[in-house]
């Protein structure tokens, strides 16, 4: 796991070392334990090291081919290296060390691009393959690791994250609007723009050619999720299930450093932990509770402490906690803004946390992210728009739902006078619909409206979480692996059919995320809905209540303490009209939204984090 950087200039001049490694830098929170820069003529790589496989200067980077010909920048972990390395000595390849970036590097060198569908990992990279003059950027299969570049007219710069590009003397800061209406929209952005104008992000399962001196060509799909359900007998598929399951946890615990595992008090993590259990004696388990003396309703239920201390006495873990408390927010905004660049899904402060506790501790941890995008762990989201209202219906229906933070008679005045003439309103639908129509197979049946929406949310919700996970975690030089995003594992889940992951797919049930506490009768419900094999199969490693229990997500009682405890800190950066997020939203439409959360009449704590974030982002980056 490691930080990558890399300039290519368009005009041929040679590429400047030193400005490259002032770039590769900018990342040493990702790769503490060394450094490395490689320039020749228009190209130059830099890499930051944290040394998980092969610690001697074996595994070093940039790595070179035997021949010259292929040089390697490689971020990430592909856990089937050992089987793919005997396949390259059969084929003549000698390796001098035992890591997977000599094995990437070797396959790239054998197989080119053709390499990449191989690999099954997480990875970023780029490879300059001299003999063919181009540079292939590559990024997994379901963006667990990160790319950005930016194509100026003169260079062409990359790097694992948007603060190395700054370096550069090409690249101008702006605020890009197209991602501007996406994220508050969605809370997310769904396309490959990022808020800093001109920045785009490879996306998941694509690769991107660059030709020095003559030109970069659009990313290419080598792989996108596709849920088709296939007939299986039940008692096959969980037989099936829990081999892949197990072998995709053993496969990811290959490690030169100590691994740990995160352990709320679900039952993924739970399952996670107590296989990798099985492997290390004293395993290291991490947990983050929240402190809900001001906390109400369901948000009672939000603190898994005591859930995870019996599963790690289970287990037999060495078990580490964080309280988190209104303030923890406050505290950590700047830092956490700084590392998170790229504003994504959710309220991220907790996850922060978490991974600074295990970072202290372990170099890898394991976590249960995955799990519910793959099985269908939201019930609530799916059947809303399942029986009633197909084709255009549906995509309407589903739009409106994925419009997290501001209603829809204020989308246009939200925004100043000056930018509403240059917003394209129409943007988030269309970028919404393009994907949800690439995950459509059939315009009739309500079960391929589910798997639609497990495509989409894949696509969208799931990246975003990945994107938050990988900037937090490397925030701590932590690298997080995650087994349920194991290939052949994801392969098996895609063909599943609903039957065997949703019990009540034929109802519709309405449920608003953002209103939890009014909503509490409706979200019940369906909670013990949802990865019913995934629930069955994980009962081999966790206690039957705790596979059958209710739904619970990740999440501090954000809504009591916005009006709460922390309302002075949102006042203080959020209701001053000079505030810097102001040159873009109109205040008073802020406000009037933030009111009705303070008065208690609406719950709009998606809001309020997403404004929050976008000030620091300004006052960070701007």
């Amino acid at each position: 796991m490691c930080g990558i950087t890399g300039i290519i200039n368009h005009t041929g001049e040679p590429a400047d070392e030193s400005l490259c490694r002032k770039m590769t830098g900018t990342l040493v929170h990702r790769g503490p334990d060394g450094e490395g820069v490689y320039a020749s003529g228009s190209v130059a790589f830099g890499h930051r090291r944290l040394a998980i496989l092969d610690l001697t200067e074996a595994g070093h980077q940039p790595m070179i081919s035997s021949d010259g010909n292929v040089i390697l920048v490689y971020n990430g972990e592909v856990y089937n290296f050992p089987e793919l390395k005997q396949e390259l000595i059969r084929e003549g390849y000698h390796f001098r060390g035992h890591s997977d970036t000599e094995v990437v590097l070797n396959a790239l060198h054998c197989w080119g691009s053709d390499a990449i569908k191989r690999f099954n990992g997480m990875f970023a990279f780029a490879a300059w393959l001299r003999n063919e003059n181009r540079i292939l950027l590559a990024r997994d299969r379901y963006g667990i690791k990160p790319l950005y570049y930016y194509n100026s007219s003169d260079s062409f710069l990359f790097a694992s994250e948007v603060k190395a590009l700054r370096q550069h003397p090409a690249f101008r800061f702006g605020v890009s609007e197209d991602a501007l209406v996406e994220y508050f929209s969605f809370q997310n952005i769904f396309s490959d723009v990022t808020l800093f104008e001109g920045v785009k992000l490879l996306p998941a399962g694509h690769f991107i050619e660059v030709f020095p001196v003559r030109k970069v060509k659009e990313p290419v799909c080598y792989w996108d999720f596709d849920f088709q359900s296939t007939p299986v007998q039940k008692e096959e598929a969980l037989e099936e299930l829990q081999r892949l399951f197990e072998k995709a946890v053993e496969r990811q615990l290959v490690s030169d450093v100590e691994v740990g595992a995160y352990l709320s008090g679900g039952m993924d993590s739970g399952g996670i932990t107590c296989v990798a259990s099985r492997q290390f004696k004293n395993l290291k388990s991490f947990t983050a509770g929240f402190d809900l003396s001001s906390a109400s309703g369901l948000e009672l239920n939000f603190d898994e402490r005591e859930r995870s201390e019996f599963l790690s006495n289970l287990y037999k873990t060495e078990h580490y906690e964080v309280v988190l408390k209104a303030g923890d927010m406050e505290r950590v905004m700047p830092e956490l803004t700084t590392h998170l660049e790229d504003l994504r899904v959710g309220q991220s402060y907790p996850n922060y946390y978490i991974s600074r506790l295990a970072g202290r501790f372990v170099k890898v941890c394991l976590s249960g992210a995955g799990g519910d995008e793959l099985f269908a762990g939201y019930p609530w989201r799916y059947y809303h728009n399942t029986v009633n209202g197909y084709n255009n219906g549906f995509a309407d229906g589903y739009f409106k739902y994925w419009q997290r933070l501001v209603p829809d008679h204020l989308r246009e005045s939200f925004f100043r006078p000056w930018l509403r003439e240059r917003i394209d309103y129409d943007r988030p639908a269309q970028v919404f619909r393009h994907l949800l129509n690439n995950g459509l197979s059939d315009t009739k049946d309500p079960k391929a409206f589910i798997n639609n929406s497990l495509y989409f949310e894949s696509k969208t919700f799931l990246h975003g979480l990945l994107l938050v996970e990988d900037k937090l975690s490397m925030a701590h030089g932590l690298e997080t692996r995650l087994p349920f995003l194991d290939n052949d594992l994801v392969d098996f889940a895609m063909k599943l059919p609903v039957e065997l992951k949703l019990r009540d797919w034929q109802k519709m049930v309405k449920i608003n995320e953002n209103d939890l506490v009014s909503k509490a009768r409706q979200f019940k419900s369906p909670s013990t809905d949802g990865k019913i094999l995934l629930r069955e199969m994980l009962q081999q490693y966790v206690p039957d209540n705790y596979c059958n229990g209710h739904k619970q997500g990740f999440s501090a009682p954000d809504a009591s303490w916005f009006k709460g405890e922390s309302m002075d800190y949102i006042r203080k950066f959020l209701y001053q009209k000079d505030a810097r997020l102001y040159d873009f939203i109109e205040p008073s439409v802020a406000f009037k939204l933030m009111d009705e959360h303070m008065s208690g009449q609406k719950n709009r704590r998606l809001l309020i984090w997403s404004l929050l974030s976008f000030e620091w982002w300004l006052r960070m980056f701007g």
